[in-house]
């Protein structure tokens, strides 16, 4: 069948105005955040429901046209967006944003996958409950692609990433059939767990249409401080002490003087005059003073603490996103990685000297508690992006370290993959693949996972 009746028949299934073919509408589906991923698609398809979904999904599967499941498209390694010279067209979520009555006794809801994030949080917040998962792009990204990416955020030392906070789960499979395990059990040992092997499966197993999502009770008192530290082992014995002093920990993070130079430089105000080397933010679920006690105890002799949401000391960690992306000169070389604590400060010392080989400034900040830093790498020249990505990658498995913390591999580090799987672990994960999805219908090339049976490209 040609393209045009395949773009007839899926109008029929989702309605025409929601095949979206005009390349001034487009394409913005068909970029990533980062602006240096960019595919094709004969359309983006808005379907408004799972009965939808899985028509959009059994159609394409019967022309051989693969299908990218895309969210809010705030990813950074290029896994929502298709590939280049594929017959294959963007499948958005956009349109399953509902969200069901809050279960206040049984701490759930059920929500679409594309409900935004911030849109969650305002409705449990309203039900006395909070989300365990919050990001910076809560604005834009999905509760469909936080579960498919196992997004992490800010919390995960105190609540765990999203793969923690998935109750059950709706799919489309690449079949057309719908998958729906929902019950909002704790203990639930009836055989493999699926939610769990879709979540982090970045679309190659399934299209996720929603989620029944664990709740947390709301922190009723929290304080944070900005503390100014010499090195990130520094910063790690600050958050020992503050745990050994009692204190519950819900987020801590390392940002770096150069950072906090380039935020100056756009606007911001630092927190210090004479930035430290290193802060870290710590959020705690405790009183101010208690606070300043622990950290006077952990001999940090400078602080800026405030109680309650913190808005202003946030931002300044919120902001490095943005201003990052602005300052630099190319598309940045971000790197979202993984090491052990202690090799944090080993981390850094290994890429500031291959950003400088390179011509580049190295901003790195992360999750300091999770052994997660975001390496941003401004200002590379583009014929050298993966090079350079190849220098840092192997710099991170030297250490034993990941090259995916919590972003996902997308078609980014694929390259990279066998530096953090075996290949009897690779060979496992295909093998899934070719169960799920035997003709490689979703997401091919994502993860790694090439088309089992390429999908055509007559269309």
């Amino acid at each position: 069948m040609s393209a045009a009746g395949l773009l007839d028949d899926l109008a029929g299934i989702v309605g025409g105005a929601h095949v979206l073919t005009d390349p001034a509408i487009t394409a913005g589906y068909l970029t990533d955040w980062t602006g240096r991923w960019t595919g094709d698609a004969l359309a983006v398809v808005r379907p408004g429901d799972t009965a939808e979904v899985a028509g959009v999904v059994r159609r394409c599967a019967g022309s051989g046209v693969a299908i990218c499941p895309q969210g809010g498209n705030t990813g950074l390694v290029g896994g929502s967006v298709p590939p280049v010279g594929m017959s294959a067209i963007v499948l958005s979520t956009a349109r399953l944003d509902w969200i069901d009555d809050v279960d206040v006794p049984g701490r759930a809801v059920g929500a679409g996958a594309g409900v935004p994030l911030a849109r969650l949080e305002r409705r449990v917040r309203a039900a006395g409950l909070a989300f365990g998962v919050d990001l910076a792009a809560r604005d834009s990204a999905t509760v469909g692609g936080m579960v498919a990416t196992n997004a992490g955020g800010i919390h995960v030392v105190r609540y765990g990433s999203m793969r923690a906070q998935v109750l059950g789960i709706e799919a489309v499979l690449a079949s057309g059939e719908v998958l729906r395990r929902w019950r909002p059990l704790r203990k639930d040992n009836a055989g493999y767990d699926l939610p769990g092997l879709l979540t982090g499966s970045e679309g190659t197993l399934a299209v996720i249409t929603g989620v029944l999502l664990r709740l947390v009770p709301q922190l009723r008192r929290t304080a944070s401080a900005i503390a100014a530290v010499d090195h990130p082992a520094a910063a790690l014995r600050v958050l020992t002490a503050i745990e050994e002093a009692g204190l519950v920990v819900c987020a801590a993070e390392l940002m770096i003087r150069r950072g906090m130079d380039l935020l100056a430089e756009h606007g911001h105000r630092r927190p210090f005059a004479d930035p430290p080397p290193y802060l870290l933010l710590v959020t705690v679920e405790a009183a101010g003073a208690d606070l300043a006690v622990a950290l006077e105890a952990a001999g940090v002799a400078d602080a800026v603490l405030e109680e309650g949401s913190a808005a202003q000391l946030w931002a300044v960690r919120e902001a490095h996103t943005e201003i990052i992306a602005r300052a630099s000169t190319t598309p940045v070389v971000k790197l979202d990685v993984s090491v052990p604590l202690p090799a944090l400060g080993d981390l850094i010392d290994a890429v500031d000297p291959l950003a400088a080989e390179f011509g580049a400034r190295h901003i790195p900040f992360g999750h300091l508690a999770d052994g997660n830093l975001h390496v941003n790498l401004l200002d590379v020249d583009p014929a050298r992006a993966d090079e350079l990505t190849d220098r840092v990658l192997r710099a991170v498995a030297g250490l034993g370290g990941s090259i995916s913390a919590e972003h996902g591999v997308g078609r980014a580090k694929v390259p990279w993959l066998d530096l953090s799987r075996s290949p009897t672990d690779l060979a496992a994960m295909r093998a899934v693949k070719s169960a799920l999805d035997p003709r490689g219908t979703l997401n091919p090339g994502v993860l790694g996972m090439a088309s089992v049976t390429p999908p055509g490209r007559g269309l």
